[in-house]
């Protein structure tokens, strides 16, 4: 007797939301709004000294395209949004973003920041004190602290998740370690860098903010690899916004 033929397994869907929140196409569909608001806030808040009030991130990476001559205004933001284009060509992903799945990606956003708020007030209970005021002094006025903290989370989020994670992970395979290993250390690696660099340009290193900041370079790497990159800026923005502006006195 001839064995019944199994059913055909069911087509796989193109992408259920938690795959398809990571590609790239969605990625840049959720941070273009935030790209937009960021650029044309910094122009309209900062006027001619717009440089005052970037993110340090920000203005790093546009030192070293200056540096290179490469002067245009708005080429950092091109670069990123044909960055995540060309991942997404080069992955064959679908072209194709819902709304719902944008929603779902703030949702996602304003959760893992309120649970990194929780980390850092649970952080401070335990070395006895809290940040009067924030973990960033607040030096401008509220319009452009705010832009000032969207550009953070979008261009922090490139340079040590998009860039920099990545590049140690390659450097640390090229010396032979494991693919585990090489992913644990460049994420470690990768999330000192970011704690360091919020101490460059003299703000005093203190053990509490180098602390919080590290374990929120690891949360956000895991983030990154997790639910990638839109929804790690997202959480990076919100979180900034909240503790930054809301609960800033």
């Amino acid at each position: 007797m001839r064995a019944a033929t199994p059913p055909p397994a069911p087509p796989r869907a193109e992408a259920d939301y938690w795959s398809q929140a990571r590609q790239p196409l969605a990625c840049l569909a959720f941070l273009a709004p935030l790209l937009v608001v960021y650029e044309a806030g910094v122009l309209w808040a900062g006027g001619p000294d717009a440089a005052a009030i970037r993110n340090g991130a920000d203005y790093w990476m546009r030192g070293w395209l200056h540096g290179l001559g490469l002067t245009q205004a708005l080429l950092l933001p091109l670069l990123v949004a044909f960055g995540l284009l060309g991942w997404h060509v080069a992955g064959r992903y679908p072209w194709r973003v819902s709304l719902d799945m944008l929603a779902g990606m703030l949702a996602e956003s304003l959760l893992f920041a309120f649970a990194l708020i929780l980390l850092g007030q649970l952080q401070g209970l335990a070395f006895q004190r809290l940040e009067a005021g924030g973990l960033l002094a607040v030096g401008h006025p509220v319009a452009a602290r705010a832009i000032s903290l969207v550009g953070a989370g979008i261009y922090e989020e490139v340079l040590f998740r998009l860039c920099l994670l990545p590049a140690a992970y390659g450097l640390f395979r090229l010396s032979r370690l494991s693919p585990r290993w090489s992913a644990a250390l460049a994420v470690l690696a990768s999330s000192l860098a970011f704690a360091l660099a919020h101490h460059v340009g003299g703000e005093r290193l203190e053990l509490f903010a180098f602390t919080f900041r590290t374990l929120a370079g690891l949360f956000f790497a895991a983030l990154f690899v997790l639910r990638g990159f839109g929804v790690t800026v997202g959480c990076h923005a919100a979180y900034d916004l909240v503790v930054g502006v809301l609960m800033a006195r």
